[in-house]
């Protein structure tokens, strides 16, 4: 049976940059495991959505994500200054190191550091995937 939106899939993947970069493997890394999500319900990019729609257990392919289908463009409004005097105490802050930051509602989220001068520094708080071309070898390996 073909996938299709509400189906549970298990599925094994390398994600890669048009580079060759890999960023992403479900065989090392941060999940180290095929992923399970249910199509459609927003689990995983829209793009990686569409690339598991229609396919078959066991079957392999390689689709590309645009930006748009994926961590989407830069936005240069999520590019900001801080001042210095705001950062919590730390290390000295670098350009490109990763500070974490919370909302309101006490959720964190990563931030990179873009530039650092004596008053201020500049944050940029896109995805750090935002604005590239994504490309996914995945191989359905269970359909529920």
């Amino acid at each position: 049976m073909a996938v299709k939106k509400g189906d549970k899939v298990k599925v094994e993947y390398t994600g890669t940059l048009d580079d060759g970069t890999v960023f992403d493997s479900s065989a090392h890394g941060d999940h180290s495991h095929p992923i399970e999500f249910e199509v459609g319900s927003g689990m995983v990019i829209e793009g990686f959505d569409m690339g598991v729609t229609g396919m078959k257990k066991g079957e392999e392919k390689e689709i590309t994500i645009k930006p748009e289908d994926g961590y989407g463009n830069v936005n240069p409004k999520a590019v900001q200054k801080i001042p210095r005097d705001q950062l919590p105490k730390g290390p000295e802050p670098k350009a490109g190191m990763i500070l974490l930051l919370s909302t309101p509602d006490g959720q964190q989220f990563p931030v990179k550091i873009k530039e650092v001068s004596n008053n201020e520094i500049v944050i940029d708080m896109n995805h750090p995937l935002a604005g590239k071309t994504l490309h996914f070898k995945i191989k359905v390996i269970g359909v529920n």
